[in-house]
């Protein structure tokens, strides 16, 4: 059960974020900035590792050339959890994103309070809300990567004024990854923009591919998470996407059914709501 809101704000206020850090990591031109993902399972594969310990994989990913860690926070369909956010961020140097259905203002000042330094706000989730919660995280000193499937939510994305833009490949009503979405929408990202492909990344090969239409970061967690050694598997990605032959253009940085995360949103809504009006036992 979540804690008082008064609670978690007073632990909020003892935090430092390094939410430029994060915008900075991602953002440097002439290297593969790779955000390395920590969840123990995903709705679409089951569990990823058994033994699943984030401070190890986290570390792992930094030894391997991460520029910064992505945490699951959410329960149900990944196994993830707030503790998770501060056991990382107090194993790295690196800024640390928290992944979840993010709602409202209660789970921005979690998130801060946990030792996160940016956190995953979703368009398809939110509607009209991305304006209000993108204010709230920067007002409480968070970065935020705003997540797109398509253009209409990538206008929204840019009429709020959002910096750090990630585009997910997946179909969010079949939970199929469609690799063209990315060069898409590529071709639709405004200058000034720092674009984060997502979803579906499993080679360097991949990762040159999307370097080539202007993408600036890549968010790699399943293949990682899966692997015998993540951060081997992360330092051979990073060199392939640097080999010679990779064409590596100037970022984008410089200059039917509802969507299943929407159900699942509300579901979260419903909970974080209840939890932060009830008294702590």
């Amino acid at each position: 059960m979540s804690r008082p809101r008064a609670v978690v704000e007073r632990e909020a206020a003892d935090r430092t974020p390094r939410a430029e850090a994060f915008r900075a990591a991602l953002s440097v031109s002439q290297r593969v900035n790779v955000i390395a993902e920590c969840k123990r399972r995903s709705p679409v594969s089951g569990v990823l590792r058994e033994d699943y310990d984030p401070i190890r994989l986290a570390q792992s990913y930094e030894a391997g050339g991460a520029v910064a860690i992505s945490v699951l926070t959410e329960p149900s369909f990944f196994d993830g959890a707030l503790e998770h956010v501060t056991r990382v961020r107090a194993s790295v140097a690196l800024s640390v994103l928290r992944k979840d259905f993010v709602v409202d203002e209660y789970q921005i000042a979690e998130a801060r309070a946990a030792g996160a330094d940016a956190v995953l706000l979703i368009v398809a989730v939110l509607g009209d809300r991305l304006t209000a919660l993108m204010r709230e995280a920067d007002r409480v000193g968070l970065a935020t990567l705003v997540e797109v499937h398509e253009a209409d939510e990538l206008q929204a994305a840019v009429d709020a004024g959002a910096r750090i833009i990630g585009v997910n490949s997946r179909d969010l009503r079949t939970m199929q990854v469609r690799p063209e979405t990315c060069a898409h929408l590529a071709a639709r990202m405004p200058a000034g923009i720092t674009a984060v492909a997502e979803s579906g990344i499993r080679t360097g090969k991949d990762v040159a591919r999307l370097r080539a239409v202007g993408y600036s970061a890549f968010l790699v967690g399943e293949r990682l998470v899966r692997s015998a050694d993540p951060g081997a598997s992360l330092r051979e990605l990073i060199v392939t996407a640097s080999a010679p032959g990779a064409k590596h253009p100037p970022s984008l940085s410089c200059g039917t059914s509802e969507p299943w995360c929407a159900r699942q949103a509300r579901s979260t809504e419903h909970r974080t709501k209840h939890e932060a009006r009830s008294p702590k036992h």
